[in-house]
């Protein structure tokens, strides 16, 4: 399945730099707003230890991993819901993503300008909150102004229920809340508040970019971030995106892996980054592993069996019969798929089998 994260914030935060740490793409990372005017896109591979593990039992011809795609989108600025700066343009690139990077600056620097003039990360986010939110309660009004007629008739029960669910996100937005505060009690709510795809509905990190010394423990800005966004429900990662820059240009893994220890990091922020995605955006990941490919695919937590045959290739979900697993444990402990089923450990799924993260599966169909 395609995955697309868009990174925002007001100029000069880091999400260039970030941008460039996340993929090897070099977007113009310069000291003065607007100067990613079209959104720069990335694919990054998704780390994931157990692929090595597999490809070192199977040696297959290759290794796929899943991957994200990444959005480096310009700075938006006060005023964006209304055209300021580039803000309707920017505006429809963060709609087409699945989930928000929202990059806050969490460092001091006299050489690098703030749109503002001083550091304040909480008031940037709310800068940015501010913008999404009125752009979204004009979306909002608009499907109203449509609906409300036929809803008040009593006729139309599809329009009935579209103007109950704009009604309550039309509240939370005048409230100054973004419309992922909202909740909603039945499927048919749920599935017209999804195909309204408004901007402060999508589920949002937000990263706040340190400088090096703050990288392991965070700063008082950072801690100002948690407070402001407890009860979001979101996802917060420390980053210091600059010292990431530089140890992505570093050529081999062991080089990297110094860098990060002698910092105090188990691992890159960039890898962090992209597991917080995952958990963001409630996805998980199954293998196959053969001699022509170990590969990992990317499906939402709960899926069934045949929902994630469908990941692999539609004809597998329409014509599905069975799916063979095998935990990845039990393959790393036995050493193949032959000792695997020798030992008993293949089980044979249904229909209904919910299938879980580092299942290594083979899936039966017949189309």
């Amino acid at each position: 399945m395609s995955l697309k994260c868009g990174i925002v914030g007001l100029p000069n935060v880091g999400k260039s730099t970030l941008f460039n740490c996340l993929s090897n793409a070099r977007a113009q990372a310069a000291n003065f707003p607007f100067c990613t005017i079209e959104p720069n896109v990335g694919v990054i591979t998704v780390p994931d230890e157990r692929l090595n593990a597999l490809a070192a039992l199977c040696h297959p011809q290759r290794i796929i991993p899943t991957t994200v795609e990444i959005a480096d989108i310009a700075g938006l600025v006060k005023g964006a819901s209304k055209g300021e700066g580039l803000g309707n343009k920017f505006l429809a690139n963060i709609r087409e993503t699945d989930a928000v990077l929202h990059v806050l600056r969490c460092f001091d620097d006299d050489n690098v300008t703030h749109v503002d003039g001083s550091i304040n990360p909480v008031r940037d986010k709310e800068i940015i909150d501010t913008e999404l939110q009125i752009k979204d309660l004009e979306t909002v009004e608009s499907r109203i102004n449509k609906v409300q007629k036929q809803a008040q008739s009593g006729g139309d029960k599809q329009a009935k229920l579209a103007y109950e669910v704009l009604l309550k996100y039309k509240t939370a937005l005048e409230q100054g809340k973004s419309a992922r505060t909202v909740s909603f009690d039945t499927k048919d709510e749920m599935a017209v508040a999804r195909d309204l795809f408004l901007l402060t509905d999508k589920p949002v990190m937000y990263v706040c970019n340190v400088d090096e010394k703050s990288a392991v423990n965070g700063n008082a800005y950072v801690e100002q971030v948690k407070l402001a966004v407890a009860a979001e429900n979101a996802e917060v990662l420390v980053v210091a995106a600059k010292i990431e820059s530089e140890i992505a240009e570093l050529e081999t893994y062991d080089e990297r892996q110094m860098f990060l220890e002698e910092i105090g990091l188990a691992e890159s922020g960039m890898a962090r980054l992209i597991k917080s995605a995952y958990r963001l955006l409630n996805l998980k990941t199954f293998l196959t592993a053969g001699a022509d490919e170990v590969r990992a695919w990317t499906f939402r937590d709960g899926s069934k069996a045949p929902q994630c045959a469908g990941v692999i290739h539609t004809d597998f979900e329409k014509g599905f019969i069975r799916a063979e697993v095998i935990k990845f444990a039990d393959f790393v402990a036995l050493g193949s798929e032959s000792a695997v089923k020798e030992a008993g450990k293949m089980s044979v799924e249904g229909k209904e089998y919910v299938v879980q993260d580092g299942d290594i599966m083979h899936f039966r169909f017949n189309v």
